[in-house]
């Protein structure tokens, strides 16, 4: 009781918020024009959008974020769907990597961010939330084929942008950003080559995603160039538990390679610690390149040549294609990155 009687002396001393009706009195305006005023500006005199904006100033005024919705139709807000488990998602520095670019490309916005995890089997519902008005757009990454969220959110007429080319529909019909990953694989796998290895495998990633069928498919052409054998491939998912799976395998039914391409850094790493454990030394018995080049390359024994796959500057550049979509800006062809290689020890 004595809480409650507290909490109603604190409401009756805390001065009023300022109304939409004494900004538009300050203002000179009526209540509409105000409204409008706050509310973008559409069809206003920038006479009274400036008188407006001193009005909010002087007051400190607040819009209410909800009713503005309702006049808006937007809730200011998008979603980051990631189409993973929850703990590939908090564990892989790539999903760290794209919050980082997609924050900085929203930090002059006052758009806020949802992570949606849209996890295996769960993608109508994804689809439900993104359709039923809870998010202004969507930016989705580690797109799956099965997932087919770039069908579902061409047809739902929801904004978004892919990071990652898209598997099932068509490129022309998605807006994307991406990196050359078949040419990244050949220039790793080139580097090999250059190296003088001549039984040259890889660890590819999944053939589900458009990552992992990119990239392997440049390790081809750069074998097929070369007049190589293109026998050793094993598969993995990403994660450095199926790269050191894969890695094992590898080495059990070929022995004599050379050179490695293994499609992502994490993979790498735990590939690395499968031949260290074999007695194979890196890089005098085999060279090793990875993908990605998101921090982990520098720290794993030795160093890791790596391809770089700029992901914050790809996630930088999607949110602002999502925002330029938001404002009815037209959408333009796919964005696509060139990949470079970082020379390190392990080849």
């Amino acid at each position: 009781m004595v809480v409650d009687n507290f909490s109603t002396q604190s409401d009756q001393l805390r001065p009023a918020a300022p109304t939409l009706e004494q900004v538009a009195e300050r203002a000179g305006v009526s209540r509409s024009t105000a409204s409008r005023a706050i509310n973008g500006g559409l069809r206003v005199s920038p006479e009274a959008l400036s008188a407006v904006e001193a009005a909010v100033a002087d007051l400190g005024y607040t819009p209410n974020r909800a009713a503005r919705s309702l006049v808006t139709r937007r809730t200011d807000s998008i979603a980051l769907v990631v189409p993973e488990p929850d703990e590939r998602v908090l564990s892989d520095p790539f999903f760290a990597g794209t919050l980082n670019g997609l924050s900085t490309s929203l930090a002059d916005s006052d758009i806020q961010v949802v992570l949606v995890i849209a996890r295996p089997g769960e993608s109508e519902r994804t689809i439900r939330y993104l359709r039923n008005g809870h998010v202004d757009g969507a930016i989705v990454v580690s797109h799956h084929r099965d997932d087919a969220l770039d069908r579902a959110l061409l047809a739902s007429h929801v904004p978004n942008v892919f990071v990652g080319r898209p598997l099932s529909a068509p490129d022309e019909d998605v807006q994307y950003v991406d990196t050359d990953n078949t040419e990244g694989g050949r220039l790793a796998t080139q580097h090999l080559i250059d190296r003088g290895c001549r039984r040259i495998a890889t660890i590819a990633g999944p053939q589900d995603m458009s990552a992992g069928i990119d990239r392997l498919a440049g390790w081809r052409q750069a074998m097929s160039e070369a007049g190589l054998d293109q026998a050793a491939v094993v598969h993995g998912d990403f994660t450095i538990t199926s790269g050191a799976h894969a890695a094992r395998d590898l080495l059990t039914r070929f022995p004599d390679v050379d050179g490695i391409f293994i499609a992502s850094d994490l993979m790498a790493t735990g590939a690395l610690g499968v031949l260290a454990e074999l007695g194979r030394d890196v890089p005098g018995d085999v060279a090793v390149v990875g993908y990605d080049n998101l921090g982990v390359a520098a720290s794993t024994t030795p160093p890791l040549t790596s391809v770089i796959q700029p992901v914050v500057a790809m996630a930088r550049a999607a949110g602002a294609r999502l925002l330029d979509q938001l404002h009815g800006a037209p959408t333009g062809e796919p964005l696509i990155f060139a990949p470079e290689l970082v020379v390190r020890a392990s080849a």
